[in-house]
Formats: structure tokens, sequence, C-alpha cells
């Protein structure tokens, strides 16, 4: 793999504070939720809990994927002005895929080069409600003629340019690097185990706000809300983790015959979102969550999309002078148990310091949310077990990756 891509160093990035909603699974208590409401909600609290005046941002990011409501045009502006975000202050839309937290933080990071002193990141998405949509209709239909609607949640998992979906791309890589079921699905089942665990400790505690019915009033504007689905009256924790074990994963049917990936070693499919704050670090007053080194994007392949991750990485740590021996934590996200496999072996990375607490294979995967997840978690473990360095990664759709370096601020040598 060459190391062709986007190198950006940061000289003076930090992530003041970052917080999620939990990850919630598809058709649950969130899936009547607007991501621009779940997107609002996380803006509000990361602005509260850093204790910082919304009118102080100058800058909103905000990320979501799929068009999960007829307002999806809105998002980025609307996060912002009913997070209370002055009005003068613009807002941008941002998508990477699976790495569009990660890009929240990288064009934040950036954009302190200039005049912005504080941006508010956001990432959010609603699974549940992507839409059954058509695309070929405007002009009406002819009698007898094809009436054509497709869920866009499946048909999105689709690659054209190959004629591949993502759990083909991660079969393909199986194959590549001789990964076998048995393989994957202990993967897997230790991802569930480690992600089960952290959850009975605690360990997320700190990421997480309760999302419960409200109102979001705007002065001068209309009203909105969050209003849970099922009766629910809050939600405050993730709800994909479950106890399983391998000979229950390994009675799974794989999705492509002869190949290796199940429902149960791919990712679960849940609703949520994140926020982060992203300013100058000579400019915190008290300890940053993490400080933002620097970020590496690149191109591979379609048809082995989800090696993405490793060529990044690579390239993140040839460019910052870094070797892997330095970094504490991999935060890889789990897209599928062997892409995440195939990353590892390419890089020859030990379990002990990738994805110690699961991933997304028992959490979930919010497209947009999911990078911020990733970043926030990686920070929390270098705090907390005095590491230095760490590094977040994904593989991106159509055939990419993208990984961000950050530094613990109090790190004790």
């Amino acid at each position: 793999m060459n190391s062709a891509g986007q190198y950006s160093a940061f000289a003076d990035a930090a992530i003041f504070a970052a917080v999620r909603t939990p990850w919630v699974d598809l058709g649950g208590a969130l899936s009547q939720v607007s991501p621009i409401d779940l997107g609002i909600k996380v803006g509000r609290e990361v602005l509260a809990r850093a204790g910082i005046d919304p009118l102080a941002v100058d800058s909103v990011l905000a990320g979501s994927m799929a068009q999960a409501s007829f307002d999806a045009y809105l998002l980025p502006r609307h996060i912002g002005l009913y997070s209370g975000v002055a009005q003068a202050v613009p807002a941008l839309g941002v998508q990477r895929i699976c790495a569009t937290g990660f890009e929240l933080l990288r064009q934040a990071a950036e954009q302190l080069r200039d005049e912005v002193q504080l941006a508010l990141c956001v990432a959010s998405e609603s699974m549940s409600r992507n839409p059954i949509a058509a695309y070929t209709h405007r002009d009406g239909f002819r009698l007898g003629g094809e009436v054509q609607f497709k869920d866009f949640l499946w048909e999105a998992l689709y690659d054209p340019a190959p004629g591949l979906d993502m759990i083909a791309t991660a079969d393909n890589l199986a194959r590549r690097y001789g990964l076998s079921r048995k393989a994957v699905d202990r993967y897997a089942c230790d991802s569930h185990q480690r992600a089960l665990q952290a959850q009975r400790d605690g360990v997320w505690a700190e990421e997480i706000v309760t999302v419960d019915n409200q109102v979001f009033e705007l002065e001068g504007y209309q009203p909105r809300g969050i209003s849970l689905a099922r009766r629910e009256s809050a939600v405050s924790a993730d709800s994909h983790p479950r106890s399983t074990d391998l000979e229950a994963l390994t009675r799974l049917r794989a999705v492509h015959p002869g190949g290796v990936q199940t429902a149960g070693n791919s990712c679960a499919v849940v609703d949520g979102a994140a926020a982060a704050l992203v300013g100058r670090a000579s400019a915190c007053t008290r300890p940053a969550l993490a400080r933002l080194l620097a970020s590496a994007v690149v191109g591979v392949a379609p048809e082995f999309m989800g090696i993405g991750p490793a060529p990044a990485i690579r390239l993140l740590l040839q460019r910052s002078g870094l070797n892997l021996g330095d970094i504490g934590r991999f935060e890889i996200n789990e897209a599928q148990a062997a892409q995440v496999l195939a990353v590892a072996h390419e890089l020859e990375l030990d379990s002990s310091r990738l994805n110690v607490e699961g991933g997304s294979l028992a959490l979930g995967h919010p497209l947009a949310a999911t990078g911020l997840r990733l970043v926030m978690t990686l920070a929390r473990q270098l705090r907390q077990h005095n590491l230095r360095y760490g590094i977040a990664a994904a593989c991106v759709g159509g055939g990419q990756g993208m990984a961000l370096l950050i530094e613990n601020p109090v790190y004790r040598a």
C-alpha cells in the first residue's frame, strides 16, 4: 500500500468536551426522533457540560448521512440555532459517510487557523428514519408501468462500482487475509463480551446524556422537540450490548454463501447523536478532553473498502514521526469483524491495545456519529490509563479510510 492521501497536522487544537446519546437499536425508543432534534439535544448538552456560553461559538459543523426528515437540508443550521448559537454564526453540513465524525473534527481544527475560536461539531443519525424512496417518479406513473420504491437503508449498503454490498467487501478481505469463519466469530464474541463488561462497569457513563421527552424553544420561532417511541419516558444506556457466546454466533447463517460475515459479526444498526466542542488548546481554561494532533484520509479499492484504516494509520504515523509502539490505544470502527481483523493483521496490531472495551459490533454504528464516539471513548481511555497517544480510525464506503491522532493533555511521563 502506498502513502498517498491527505495529511493535516494541528498545532493548537483541542476537544474541550464531548457527549453522546445512548446508541439505541433500530425501531427502538429513538426511532421516531428527527436527527435534527437528537443533534440539538447533544449540542445543548455539550455546551452546558463545558460551561460555555453558546454565544461564544464561532462555527457550527454538523453531519448526518440519510435524509431522515423532510427538513433535512436545514440540519446544520437548525442544530446551531436551537442549541443557542448566535444567529450570525454560519453552519456547514459535512459528510464522509462512516468517517463523518472524524471529518467534523478535522474541519473544526482547520478553521482554528483562521478567525474561529470555538466550533460546535454535531453528528446525528437516525437509521430508523431512513426512507422508503423512489427517484424516478417525479413525472408520475405510466399506466401499467413499473412502480419502484426501495428501502434506502438497505440499498445504501450496495456499491454499484464493484457491484458489491459492504458485507461482500468484508468477505473479500477475509479471503485475502485467510480469515476463517471461526476467527471472525471469535473476534465478534470478544467484542460483545468486552462491551457488555464495560457497560456493567459504567465506563461509558460520562459520555452519555439521558434522552427524554422535551421541547426545544427558540424565541421568535417554532418550537421543536423529542418524543420517544414505545411509550418510553427516557433512555440512558446503549441498548444493543447483550450476552452471547461463540456457539450462538457460529449457528448464524452467512449473509453470502461461502462468506464469513453474519448478522452476529457485523455492526448493529442503531440511532444516536454525538457532539464535541473544538477550540484552541492554548485558550482552554481547564484540562481539555484531548488534543487533536493530526488527521489522515486515503482512498482504497472499493471492493476492499474495509482495509482503509490501515493505510490511513500508516500515513498518520509516517507524517507525524511516530510508530505503532508509541500508540497506547487504537479505536478502529467495527463495521464488520472480518474488516477490523484484516486491518489488525495488516498493521500487526495486538489485541491488548485495540478496541479494548468492545466496539460497533456490540454497540452499533450510527453512521455519521460513530467517529465522535470513537474519539471520546479513546480520549477517556488515555486519561484513565495515563497513556499519551491514541488513534481512532474507520473505513468508509466507496473505498476510503480515515484516522485521527489525539494526545492526552494530562499525560505524565
